[in-house]
């Protein structure tokens, strides 16, 4: 008899729906999986046929075949292990086929009938929402997951015989079932808060740097910060995420939805509803940053989707490490190609570095700098060209006097910064309603020219400044966004000269550190 039970499968960011076909037919025993299985799918007959008769069902000696459509589709992962189970009981006619329709199975099954997490629930459901699926059955650990796709009733079962009778109708007399009511994530988003150990008043002095990391809050720009060991930039880098826009409901099920598909959401209490802030050791390698693998997995600059990756010590990352960040910046994904297809990965993070000017950390205060010309030029060219280019604001962070040190803190809150970051997140907001934008730092170059026009006096500076510092296309363009960006923080709808000058200021840093040498 032949059977299919609804099922899902993950490919990069975007989730497809398998029909699981079983047929149990008289002939030589026999139990096999066609439909690109990859290993583990084909190792869940030897967990299938365990875990159904450590619950009492006995395989008859028959002929199992299991479809896995669409066909042409490669099926990795452990997730097919419990719809296989049920369309063999369904094939048998020990589950009728009423009970099973509309109904999505995933789960991992363990030698005793356990139904253990998998990954990337999460989007698989939301696709399954799309298909007019409206009931999922999934391992009781998760379940929230499900939860957060209010359109589909989210069934976890502790274990295989528990999602049997469940399907039979038949009452459950303890909690090895749950039905999880839908999750309110506006609500989560609203009640959630960045670490509030951290707080922008906990920096003294610093006045400059504190101006331009709420410039970069408001516009989602890169920022590099460059300064002696112990001025504070790791302190300030860390505070960040206080004072950036909270996530928007379908930003968290989006940056989630990476988090799933790498297994990184364990519970209900790991879905992120606060910006992510990733600071990897400088060790890091190139897969683990971009994402890669047999079967590629999301790397750091994708689980820092909407959030900020912050690196640390900049110039003691591998530079090819480094340089692999470029095309990210620019098109804000990440592009894996392997012999199975191409995954695509979103990677639209803000990119904050902090770094010392010279090995010794004091240059170019020559009276204590130790460094030689060379040392210090090779130090700065582990940083390359195009990656400073790419970063919007450069600033330096000056040495902290001894009366900044030992006063009391009394900057302003993180709260209060926000407030004025969030007022220019509104502006931008109205500004780029009905298009694809969403931060003055998305812009491209023929949004720029449409939403940072200039004077004839503002242009005429600008001109000045594009031949006196040699600036390429990019920067001149990165600088109008920045522009855009201090005119919004002033409530100005204009681009003025005053807003062009502190963003060229910004541009600086890179010319008094790379081009003096």
């Amino acid at each position: 008899m032949l059977s299919t039970i609804i099922s899902g499968a993950v490919y990069g960011m975007h989730s497809c729906l398998i029909q699981v076909e079983v047929d149990v037919s008289p002939g030589l025993p026999c139990f096999q999986i066609v439909g690109l299985p990859g290993s583990e799918v084909r190792e869940a007959r030897e967990r299938v046929k365990v875990a159904l008769k450590n619950v009492g069902v006995k395989l008859p000696p028959m002929c199992i075949n299991v479809n896995l459509s669409p066909a042409d589709l490669p099926k990795s992962g452990t997730m097919f292990d419990l719809p296989v189970a049920v369309g063999i009981m369904t094939a048998l006619t020990r589950i009728p086929k009423e009970a099973v329709e509309n109904t999505l199975l995933i789960g991992e099954l363990g030698l005793s009938g356990e139904l253990k997490p998998v990954k990337g629930v999460l989007p698989i459901v939301r696709e399954a929402a799309g298909r007019g699926i409206r009931r999922c059955i999934l391992p009781a650990r998760n379940a929230w997951e499900g939860a957060l796709i209010p359109e589909v009733e989210s069934i976890g079962a502790a274990d295989m015989e528990t999602a049997i009778s469940f399907l039979l109708g038949e009452e459950q007399g303890d909690s090895a079932l749950s039905r999880n009511a839908a999750v309110d994530l506006e609500t989560l988003i609203r009640q959630s808060t960045a670490d509030e150990n951290l707080d922008f008043a906990d920096i003294n002095g610093q006045e400059g740097l504190k101006r331009a990391a709420e410039v970069a809050a408001a516009g989602f720009h890169h920022l590099l910060i460059i300064g002696a060991p112990g001025s504070g930039k790791t302190m300030l880098a860390r505070r960040l995420p206080t004072i950036l826009p909270p996530l928007s409901a379908e930003e968290s099920l989006e940056v989630s939805t990476i988090y799933s598909i790498s297994g990184l959401l364990q519970s209900a209490a790991s879905l992120k509803t606060t910006r992510p802030f990733l600071n990897p050791h400088h060790t890091i390698t190139g897969r683990a940053l971009a994402g890669g693998g047999r079967i590629p997995m999301p790397g750091l600059i994708s689980l820092a989707h909407r959030g900020v990756l912050f690196l640390d010590e900049l110039p003691e990352f591998k530079r090819e490490t480094l340089d692999i960040l470029r095309q990210p910046l620019e098109d804000k994904k990440v592009q894996i190609a392997r012999s199975s297809g191409t995954y695509i990965y979103p990677a639209d993070f803000m990119l904050v570095g902090a770094m010392n000017p010279c090995p010794c950390g004091y240059y170019p205060d020559m009276g204590r700098c130790r460094c030689t010309p060379y040392e210090v030029r090779r130090y700065l060219g582990r940083v390359s060209g195009p990656i400073l280019d790419r970063m919007d604001i450069c600033v330096e962070a000056m040495p902290m006097e001894f009366h900044d040190i030992t006063r009391h803190a009394s900057g302003e809150s993180s709260s209060a910064v926000r407030k004025r970051v969030m007022l220019a997140r509104e502006r931008q907001k109205e500004r780029f309603a009905g298009t694809r934008i969403q931060f003055n730092a998305d812009m491209n170059a023929g949004e720029v020219a449409k939403y940072c026009r200039l004077g004839a006096g503002e242009l005429h500076y600008m001109e000045k400044m594009f031949h006196n510092m040699q600036l390429s296309a990019r920067a001149y363009h990165r600088i109008l966004k920045v522009a855009r960006t201090i005119a919004d923080l002033a409530d100005s709808s204009e681009i003025k000269e005053m807003h062009l000058s502190e963003a060229v200021c910004y541009r600086r840093m890179d010319q008094k550190y790379w081009q003096r040498l």
